[in-house]
């Protein structure tokens, strides 16, 4: 269909695969919309920003600002969870393109009686829409544009900023064109920033040897509470398969006193709607949560859609599985990984729908029958891309506040698809990232493209199945680095602990992957310990919560050094008002010297002639007067984390 319009409106932004996926954003946050509009001639254009919430029945509007090769830009702050919509819209402004025309040929010293005549035209229209006090005024212009007797008051007027206001303030929008609708899901903050804690609820006991329980675990929340963790995550709660089930160190053959992979979900005593009878009771596992909540802490449940071979499913709904000739299902495998206490659940089954509302439906158990608000999937890149941007969907309409954590440490653009289909975060390659150009190459790639739109970012440095070369046999020096550097560059990080903190790295030869698994087997911790790891864990988690700068990942920028084994960047929050440095060794053994550079670029002209910093950790203060100053740092404190006054 022929469009009449003059108007051209090409490479909207922010949008995600031309608007096939929402952008994100969290309650508060602002999106800054920019497009090319540009139209034939030299005829004065105007634009906005039309935006709405889903549950909004009217739209607001933002004038756009034009900037320099026909861009234009305007921002919006979203204010309420669940869909926005946006969308640009422009048309040539005939009021603004005649002030503007009348305007260059007074400047030119032409005489504009007949242009007058043309300006009380323009404001017949608005006598109809605008205040008393403006009607008064415009009728008191069209008189005055047609009397002679009074033309330099006339044209005094036809080019002031009162009546240029009047017509931008309601403008009359001929022949406008749109682009098309985008959306932008808002979350809660926690999306966006957040502190995970992951241990396993069954060597949660104080006594050698015995299976822990949930009350076990809640005797434990004030120690996760006071290391600054807001987030407890727990491995499969379920019950555990006992046929094929696994035994010490992923034997395949276990003895009858094995505990198993809490991820060989399903038994005798139930499935993913059941508790694992050694744990405690459903109540317990209520109770946990609550005691868990009154400290600040959610409880995040695994979400692993996977079966053992006794799980109530295979007998249940055999469909849901691929039977081989032989009367068998092939276990899951990701080689040279063999999983042979798990059946995949196969996707493809002609009862697929069915099979899609009852894994639903396990997750909306533990929403509705727990209050659970936080999953971390596993394994989500095994499942279908459109299976999980259904599923979240359906969830998030009942119970927006809910989150999912994708575990899926694999090729960037399958962890980048399931980003777009709706998980709130994503597990990350930091595990990996471990040199000053590693790092630099890795943030610059999260927060500069596309993926600082949608790609939430949580930095691990170990989880129960990575354990990193980094890490093995590391000191505290290079543990304590590895979790102030996840801590201070990324918004969500998470460890598995009393692993981590307790420095447990023996690992299987040559093997990223822990000697003595819990995975496979109880493990007794002394939770009552503290170390320097606990102290300064703590530390930083609270600094972190007190601190906007570091409660959100994009506005980063790195500052030179002359030492690769030093690393330094500058963070700040949306308003600016919040703005730290942080400087780290990246060597665990040796003293460390360099000189950094301030980022005076970024720090802006209120910082022209330094900042005065304040380290956060030892509470020293410090002015730094000129672009480059001298750091030492010790392995014994590899950091500092300053905040700029």
């Amino acid at each position: 269909m022929q469009n009449q319009t003059r108007i051209i409106i090409e490479n909207v932004k922010p949008q995600l695969d031309n608007g096939t996926f929402f952008i994100k954003r969290i309650i508060g946050q602002s999106v800054t919309v920019t497009a090319d509009i540009l139209s034939d001639g030299h005829d004065v254009m105007e634009a906005v920003v039309l935006f709405r919430h889903e549950k909004d029945k009217k739209v607001s509007e933002i004038r756009m600002n034009a900037a320099p090769n026909d861009v234009f830009e305007a921002t919006f702050t979203v204010e309420k969870q669940g869909f926005y919509t946006y969308q640009v819209e422009s048309w040539i402004d005939y009021a603004l393109n005649w002030q503007y025309g009348i305007t260059k040929k007074i400047n030119d010293n032409q005489h504009v009686k007949s242009e007058l005549l043309e300006g009380v035209e323009y404001i017949k229209p608005l006598l109809s829409k605008v205040s008393a006090s403006d009607k008064k005024y415009l009728t008191e212009l069209s008189k005055l544009f047609s009397d002679e007797k009074s033309y330099d008051k006339a044209i005094s007027e036809a080019t002031s900023d009162t009546l240029r206001t009047i017509f931008k303030d309601n403008p009359a929008k001929f022949l406008a064109n749109q682009s098309a609708e985008l959306k932008v899901y808002v979350d809660r903050k926690k999306a966006l920033f957040s502190t995970w804690y992951e241990f396993f609820p069954r060597s949660a006991s104080s006594i050698p040897g015995q299976h822990g329980t949930f009350k076990d675990c809640e005797q434990l929340l004030p120690r996760v509470a006071s290391m600054g963790f807001d987030t407890l995550y727990f491995p499969p709660v379920h019950p555990i398969g006992e046929v094929n089930r696994k035994g010490i160190n992923n034997a395949t053959n276990a003895n009858p006193d094995d505990v198993g992979s809490p991820w060989g979900i399903g038994s005798k005593y139930g499935g993913h709607k059941s508790i694992h009878p050694q744990l405690g009771t459903l109540a317990d596992f209520k109770s946990l949560v609550k005691a868990a909540q009154k400290l600040g802490i959610e409880v995040a449940m695994d979400f692993a859609l996977q079966a053992a071979p006794d799980h109530p499913y295979v007998k249940d709904f055999p469909q849901w599985f691929k039977w081989r000739p032989d009367g068998t299902v092939q276990y899951a495998e990701n080689p040279p990984k063999k999983y042979q206490d798990i059946l995949p659940i196969y996707f493809e089954s002609g009862d697929w729908k069915n099979l899609w509302d009852e894994l639903l439906s396990c997750a909306l158990y533990w929403v509705e029958e727990c209050d659970i608000k936080v999953f971390r999937v596993d394994n989500p890149h095994t499942k279908p891309f459109l299976f999980w941007g259904w599923l979240i969907a359906e969830i998030k309409k009942k119970h927006p506040d809910v989150l999912f954590l994708a575990e899926a440490f694999t090729r960037p653009k399958i962890m980048h698809e399931l980003a777009k289909q709706g998980f709130s975060q994503s597990y990350s390659y930091y595990t990996w990232r471990n040199s000053k150009a590693e790092l630099q190459e890795y943030l610059t790639e999260l927060t500069t493209s596309d993926q600082k739109e949608f790609f939430r970012p949580n930095f691990w440095p170990n989880t129960p199945d990575i354990n990193p070369f980094a890490l093995q046999g590391a000191n505290d020096s290079m543990h304590l680095q590895k979790y102030f550097l996840a801590a201070t560059l990324s918004s969500s990080i998470g460890i598995y602990g009393p692993v981590f903190e307790f420095m447990v790295s023996e690992a299987i030869p040559g093997k990223e992957e822990y000697m003595d698994s819990e995975k496979y087997q109880i493990r007794h911790w002394d939770w009552t310990a503290t170390n320097k790891m606990t102290l300064l864990i703590g530390k930083i988690n609270h600094i972190r919560k007190e601190q906007a700068s570091l409660q959100q990942t994009n506005n980063i920028v790195f500052c030179d050094t002359n030492n690769d084994q030093v690393i330094a960047y500058y963070k700040y929050d949306d308003s600016r008002e919040n703005e730290t440095l942080m400087i780290s060794s990246l060597d665990a053994y040796y003293v460390k010297q360099a000189m950094v550079r301030l980022p005076l670029e970024a720090l802006g002209p209120k910082h022209a002639r330094g900042i005065t910093v304040t380290d956060l950790i030892t509470g020293n203060s410090y002015i730094w007067d000129k672009e480059w100053n001298f750091v030492e740092l010790h392995p014994s404190l590899p950091f500092h984390l300053f905040k700029i006054h």
